[in-house]
């Protein structure tokens, strides 16, 4: 178990507007995500008001990025990390006896901003404000909702994500870390998290809930810190990265470390390995949606086989080709390569527990769990979490598995996450097995 200095601090971190084209979009877990990126109008009409029935629809709640800072932070791997800093985010009161804590775990390229805005004016609420606020499903009138900035961030560059890792200076050598930084895991997340809910006096977790790679972290929570965890929700989820997996997100790394500018991690951020981020971004991208989502955007752009400009010029690419690129390159701005490489590692290094016996790891559950797949998930396919959930009953462990069904494939648990919102608030609101 990870050794964790206690002596923490937290303070106020005032931060800037989002640039426009950077916010159009939520991200993507373990990919783009976003329903304005993806200029579908079909996705536009995802993001839905999910209060109590009868509620109007409410006002973005306003929030503020806060700052955690850790002098010293010792990995999974044994290695020390100094002068740690995460962004995080709290939406709703904590009660007096600190027993409404709900803890947001995020996706791949995701941040803590889980809902709400930080400007009422900006273009796009946090990628969970459907079913985060008052009155919807994790209802902030109830519940004190946290969620923090992983380490290696992949939004290194965006003004609103604080995140300790490749692109940050190393205090020994006054120049960023590069690949001298130590490799990160799900605990080491999972650990960051706890010693910020410590500082503020928190033992105890209603809920841990998080999407793809978030539920990694959320499963990792129950599995390694059954004594917090009262109840666990992974959407889009796995108990741990089989073989399969482990080797798909490997093809995500690789043109990075095709791309010249790479140069073995050691770049700055004015002269980046632009476009192999780029080609990465475009693989994830589409690994997380589905055929039938890109046929349709297809015959938006009016795609055909014989275009004009790939048939005339080799160097040229068909409509569906440039869309695509066009939208990773808007993401790319404020990520960074690096980054990206310390969560691909983090999340192939997974399985729940950290110690290669995902059975043992689910028998140290405690926590009521639930599943939700999305049905045409081609990235972390419906089967992993199925092998949890049935890892779990076999263990008679009290576990539910729900699915989201539609063409947004992976994209289904952040864009869609609506459609199973009433299960989610039923799931927090039975003291005993839910009934769903």
């Amino acid at each position: 178990m990870m050794e964790l200095t206690d002596r923490f601090s937290i303070k106020q971190h005032a931060t800037s507007s989002r640039k426009l084209n950077l916010r159009l979009s939520l991200g993507f877990c373990l990919v783009l995500s976003l329903v304005t990126v993806l200029s579908s109008p079909s996705l536009a009409n995802e993001a839905k008001n999910t209060g109590k029935p009868g509620a109007a629809p409410s006002s973005p709640l306003v929030v503020k990025k806060q700052v955690f800072e850790m002098p010293l932070f010792k990995t999974f791997g044994g290695q020390h990390i100094k002068d740690v800093k995460v962004g995080w985010e709290a939406y709703g009161k904590l009660n007096e006896d600190k027993s409404n804590v709900i803890l947001i775990t995020h996706y791949f390229s995701g941040s803590s901003h889980a809902a709400g805005k930080y400007n009422p004016d900006d273009a796009a609420t946090g990628y969970w404000d459907s079913i985060i606020g008052p009155g919807k499903a994790i209802d902030t009138d109830r519940f004190y909702v946290v969620s923090v900035d992983t380490l290696a961030n992949l939004n290194a560059y965006d003004p609103n994500v604080i995140t300790t890792g490749p692109a940050s200076i190393n205090p020994d050598t006054g120049k960023p870390y590069g690949l001298d930084f130590p490799v990160v895991t799900i605990r080491d997340f999972v650990n960051v998290q706890k010693a910020l809910l410590e500082s503020l006096g928190i033992s105890k977790l209603y809920a841990v809930i998080g999407p793809s790679m978030g539920s990694m972290q959320a499963i990792d929570w129950a599995s390694t810190y059954p004594d917090w965890v009262e109840r666990m929700i992974s959407v889009i989820g796995a108990g741990q990265s089989d073989a399969w997996t482990t080797s798909a997100l490997e093809h995500w790394a690789n043109p990075i470390k095709l791309d010249s500018k790479w140069n073995d991690g050691a770049y700055t951020e004015n002269d980046r390995p632009f476009k192999g981020l780029v080609a990465s971004l475009m693989l994830i991208t589409q690994h997380a949606l589905t055929p039938t989502f890109f046929n349709e955007q297809g015959s938006n752009l009016g795609y055909k086989n014989i275009e004009s400009a790939p048939l005339d010029d080799i160097r040229q690419s068909h409509s569906i080709v440039r869309w695509l690129r066009e939208r990773a390159e808007a993401r790319a701005e404020s990520m960074d390569a690096n980054h990206l490489l310390y969560l691909v590692r983090a999340c192939q290094l997974f399985v729940a527990g950290h110690d290669n016996n995902l059975k043992q790891s689910l028998a140290s559950i405690k926590a009521k769990t639930l599943f939700i797949p999305a049905e045409t998930d081609l990235l972390l396919m419906p089967y992993l979490s199925q092998n949890a959930h049935q890892g779990l009953l076999s263990q008679n462990k009290n576990s539910t598995l729900l699915t989201l069904n539609g063409k947004l494939g992976h994209l289904e648990g952040v864009s869609n996450i609506s459609a199973q919102a009433k299960a989610i608030r039923r799931f927090l609101e039975n003291e005993k097995e839910a009934n769903l």
